[in-house]
């Protein structure tokens, strides 16, 4: 995301997105997003700890880029370099940035795991192993340790010494203090037993406590001495790194969606230069005017308009619809789509961050950057949790000290304490809402459906009712030919073929979809002759010497021409809501054109699909009522509201907010944007106006009412798998912290040792990802393929 300018407190505001690394759980982001937001100068933060990355607003004048970034190292944590013009620069920077920080990760465990091992062997032999039972095997056991602590442990400590300096604790407080004290209460017994109690270990607690070491007693046999926890810090560390590790390489996964989309880029272009000569550059190097040869097979370079040629091209990329589109002079097309049939020449209108790849991208990562309401819960249990579970611990401690008998207590207490500091597991709570937002817009992008945030995606799975304006969104949105009925000894052809050669001088809507019907026959238009419009009933000129009237039945009845049973069946078009003219050659009927706004072909089963989602589907139009009932009953909507004025519509959406429903509208035109604003949840259809797609929620990149569809399951969907994982996250702590701290041992005898709670907290993390990534497999289906249980369910 850009750098982008704002009106904050009246004055200019500049929003930067940083990449943050060294965060290790919901904790982390708190902390950082608490200390931006106290900054000087800075109106708001939001650091999402999922894409690891800080969104921040501040006023220039005040603050800088240089202070955000030494605010964010102050605490422990690197800030990178901010998002630029060029979002697959970008992207590539922050993956480069990703990749090293798993590298380090992978270092890190691998040392991590080669000498945890052996200290495992060890610890879990319980002196049956003869081999071990020699009196420098304490001793081995911390060299081998060592490493594991102050290498691979390392960021952990530096985190928890980061977080209390400023009074604050996170995850790295729970590892470190765990391992930390397991390690230097080892490092005690080892180099001064003398001061702990050394009789009898911890083996009468009944394999409660792990840990192990022998000394050679007076008559040469073998003396139990105090018991050592090595492993319980070095395999802890090593448990958790892995965890991190796949839990890393999991949440790179999330972010494939832009990946995709900036992959589907052409890399170079092949410029037609004023001489006529081709050559191929950098896409990078293409400037607004530039004329750009496409072959059969290539991806479009960049956005601009046909100018010579005509083709198919393949847009599934964009609309996830996988039937090409024809193009031809002067119409648009999109960079990173693809030209399947002919070659042609188009002339750039867009190039770099202006693309509609580009401004897709731009989208999804903001999108992605911004907190669902849900959310807010898990945050604000993280926020308290790493405090409370150093209390438990704390308590735990005391406990079991008190509790267990005189020779083992201070080993028990110490090993119960350490399970609850590990096991405690707030990076679950701090996944379970971010990387299901994440994989459901990226998800829903490369189908076509852009989100505008985490907000969106949550209330679009409680909309109730769904408001289509009709031009445009159930309809086409042009008028165009539909019926051509001739008369009077006429051809079909020759009728279409004079009328459109009359109408090419007109600017009337049906006149253009006159026109245009005959140049898609291919027909050759007739020379006009003394050309005249009747304002308000139509058009006539000499075509090849002959007179020629087309229009209304007002201007025949002037003209003193007979209808010759042609009413009848202009009233039947008029019944249909098409729009009958007339065409009288030569003083003599000659036949009707009807012209309509031709219903899109997937509208009636997308409405049917979303009925199927239990919703209730409402027709709004300023057409008058017979028109619009008309289209009603052509796609199966009940519900309509005819003759509404353009600034009506927003009061319409209000009136249906005050029956206690949530609405979502759908529209595409100006007109819409007060209608938008106002919904609960605004629709624009992607191939309406910039103002109407800035007013909605969720923008449809495609044209169809399919992308409705879609977007209220993907939502319903991504819902249910938030609720999944925050239903586990919290199960996992309300379960797993008693069961450390041991609540369940006088009835079940039931405990958990450090190693077993290291494990757990680490797969916690990963399942939480793991189930967001089955958003992956959301498939963009045919709507009519939505059965009513699937979509009522979110599948």
């Amino acid at each position: 995301m850009s750098a982008a300018k704002s009106e904050v407190n009246g004055s200019a505001a500049r929003r930067v997105a940083l990449p943050i690394t060294g965060m290790t759980c919901a904790a982390c982001a708190a902390l950082i997003e608490r200390r931006l937001s106290k900054s000087p100068g800075v109106a708001a933060a939001n650091v999402n700890f999922a894409t690891a990355r800080a969104t921040v607003e501040y006023d220039p004048r005040r603050t800088g880029l240089r202070a955000l970034r030494e605010r964010v190292e102050e605490l422990g944590y690197r800030a990178g370099d901010p998002a630029g013009e060029d979002a697959g620069a970008d992207a590539r920077r922050e993956e480069e940035a990703h990749r090293a920080e798993r590298r380090d990760l992978a270092r890190r465990f691998a040392v991590a795991a080669a000498l945890s091992l052996p200290v495992l062997v060890v610890s879990m032999s319980h002196g049956a192993v003869a081999l071990f039972n020699v009196r420098w095997i304490n001793y081995l056991q911390l060299a081998l340790t060592a490493p594991v602590v102050f290498y691979s442990g390392a960021p952990f400590y530096r985190g928890a010494w980061a977080a209390l300096r400023h009074r604050a604790a996170d995850m790295n407080t729970l590892i470190a203090t765990g391992t930390g004290a397991a390690f230097l209460y080892s490092l005690v017994a080892t180099l001064a037993p003398r001061l702990v109690a050394t009789a009898g270990g911890a083996s009468g607690m009944a394999g409660m406590t792990t840990g192990g070491g022998v000394s050679e007693g007076a008559g040469g046999g073998v003396a139990p001495m105090t018991p050592v926890y090595f492993e319980a810090a070095s395999v802890i560390i090593a448990l958790i790194l892995l965890g991190r590790l796949l839990e890393a390489r999991a949440k790179g996964r999330t972010t494939d969606a832009i990946k995709k989309l900036l992959g589907l880029r052409a890399r170079t272009a092949r410029v037609v230069r004023a001489d006529g000569h081709h050559e191929d550059v950098p896409v990078e190097t293409v400037v607004v005017g530039d004329v750009v040869l496409v072959r059969p097979g290539e991806k479009i370079p960049t956005d601009g308009v046909l100018t010579e040629g005509r083709s198919a091209v393949d847009e599934s990329m964009l609309t996830g619809e996988s039937l090409p589109v024809e193009k031809k002079p002067g119409d648009e097309v999109v960079g990173a789509t693809v030209n399947r049939t002919g070659s042609f020449q188009f002339r750039a209108t867009r190039v770099g961050r202006d693309t509609v790849l580009q401004q897709i991208v731009r989208m999804v990562e903001e999108a992605q950057g911004r907190r669902a309401p849900i959310a807010r819960l898990a945050d604000r249990v993280s926020a308290y949790f790493t405090p409370a579970v150093i209390c438990v611990a704390a308590v735990t401690f005391a406990a079991w000290f008190i509790a267990a008998p005189a020779e083992t207590r201070l080993a028990t207490a110490l090993v119960q304490m350490v399970s609850v500091l590990i096991i405690a597991c707030p990076c679950a709570l701090g996944l379970a809402t971010p990387t299901a937002v994440m994989v459901g817009t990226g998800r829903g992008a490369e189908s076509g459906v852009l989100f505008k945030g985490g907000e969106a995606l949550e209330t679009a799975h409680r909309i109730q009712t769904v408001v289509l304006d009709k031009t445009g969104t159930i309809t086409e949105g042009r008028p165009a030919v539909t019926d051509i009925v001739a008369a009077g000894g006429f051809d079909a052809g020759e009728l279409l073929r004079l009328a459109a050669s009359i109408e090419r001088a007109s600017e009337h809507p049906l006149g253009e979809a006159i026109v245009r019907r005959a140049e898609e026959r291919g027909l050759e238009f007739a020379r006009v002759e003394n050309f005249s419009a009747v304002a308000g009933h139509g058009v006539e000129a000499e075509a090849e010497g002959r007179r020629v009237l087309v229009g209304n039945v007002r201007l025949l009845a002037e003209r003193g021409v007979g209808l010759d049973g042609l009413g009848e069946r202009a009233a039947a078009l008029a019944a249909e809501a098409k729009t009958p003219v007339y065409v009288a050659v030569d003083g003599r009927a000659a036949g009707l054109v009807a012209v309509a706004d031709q219903i899109k072909p997937e509208s009636r089963e997308a409405i049917a699909a979303l009925k199927n989602l239990g919703l209730e589907v409402v027709m709004m139009t300023g057409d008058d009522r017979r028109t619009a009932l008309e289209v009603a009953r052509a796609v199966g909507v009940e519900r309509v509201l005819a003759e509404v004025l353009p600034g009506g519509k927003a009061d319409e959406v209000k009136r249906l907010q005050d029956e206690g429903k949530l609405v979502a509208m759908v529209g595409d035109g100006i007109n819409d944007a007060p209608a938008l604003a106002q919904a609960d949840i605004g629709i624009a259809v992607g191939t309406g106006t910039d103002i109407a797609i800035e007013a909605a929620d969720i923008t449809l990149v495609g044209g169809s009412l399919r992308g409705v569809v879609t977007a209220i399951a993907l939502s319903r969907r991504t819902m249910r798998v938030i609720k999944q994982n925050l239903f586990w996250a919290f199960a996992y702590n309300t379960l797993g912290i008693p069961l450390a701290a041991g609540v369940f041992y006088p009835f079940l005898g039931w405990t958990l040792k450090p190693v077993y709670a290291s494990a757990a907290m680490a797969l916690s993390s990963v399942s939480v990802v793991a189930n967001s990534l089955r958003l992956r497999r959301f498939g963009r289906q045919t709507v009519g393929r939505f059965s009513s249980r699937s979509l009522k369910s979110g599948e």
